[in-house]
């Protein structure tokens, strides 16, 4: 969370609202963290390198790479790297490797925290971060309000959902993850999995055995599950229909799993 605004009753650490030197300064620890964690894999692999495993052979090169880059203040996510690197590099859960959004916390008025936000989205977009704006104000005072008083409240404003939820998908989205559902008469429930999962896969995101035991998956879009008033209507109207274990999940697919163990 970057602060882009400017209030004299809320005193900023460094005395000036800076987001550019705020997310210098957190970017610099996390590149340090990395340095540290990286040298001291290159140290390990150097041994079991010299006493002839193969693995530690291919993988030191990538580690003296991806090294030199941070040793230069250079962030990972910004350096094009390969498939193959990637995975060498997969078992040090890299921070500076990782997606990166950066929310700004904006005045209620976003005008008044323009140039700040600039600053904000001239540093995400060379990285291909996200940014998302919102004003930590604004969202404690639709928090308190109920459902009906919230839209309202959003229309208002000229906004369709609130800064959490924005949050939320950027999340998702940033993540490649996104939802499956799963409804009866008693209850309806969503379940995130990676973007191209296959149904037998998803399946195991349930339980172990619906994945082990897969033999079908009953799948409604679910707009049509909405607007055919559930199950029943969706197979009146021809919107239910049977997919395979290779089937890709869609987004909001209202799902049901036939299995056999």
């Amino acid at each position: 969370v970057v602060r882009c605004f400017h209030d004299d009753s809320v005193v900023h650490v460094n005395g000036k609202v800076s987001p550019k030197e705020d997310i210098e300064t957190v970017n610099t620890e996390l590149a340090l963290a990395d340095l540290s964690t990286v040298s001291e894999a290159i140290a390990k692999l150097t041994k079991i390198a010299r006493a002839g495993d193969k693995d530690a052979v291919v993988a030191l090169p990538v580690l003296e790479r991806v090294l030199q880059y941070l040793e230069e203040g250079t962030l990972l996510r910004t350096v094009s790297l390969s498939e193959s690197e990637l995975s060498h590099l997969k078992p040090y859960q890299l921070l500076t490797l990782k997606p990166v959004m950066y929310i700004a916390n904006t005045a209620e008025e976003k005008s008044d925290s323009a140039s700040y936000l600039d600053e904000v989205v001239s540093i995400a977009q060379p990285e291909s971060s996200e940014v998302v704006a919102i004003s930590s104000r604004v969202e404690e005072e639709v928090a308190q309000l109920s459902i009906e008083e919230k839209e309202e409240f959003l229309e208002m404003l000229g906004m369709h959902e609130t800064g959490l939820d924005q949050v939320i998908r950027t999340g998702y989205r940033l993540l490649r993850l996104h939802h499956f559902f799963t409804a009866d008469a008693k209850e309806a429930r969503a379940w995130a999995i990676p973007v191209g999962m296959q149904a037998s896969n998803a399946a195991g995101k349930i339980h172990t055995d619906f994945e082990r035991g897969f033999i079908r998956a009953e799948v409604i879009p679910y707009d049509d599950y909405v607007a055919d008033g559930g199950e029943s209507g969706a197979k009146a109207n021809g919107h239910w229909r049977l997919e395979g274990r290779e089937y890709i999940v869609q987004e909001g697919d209202v799902m049901r799993f036939r299995f056999n163990v």
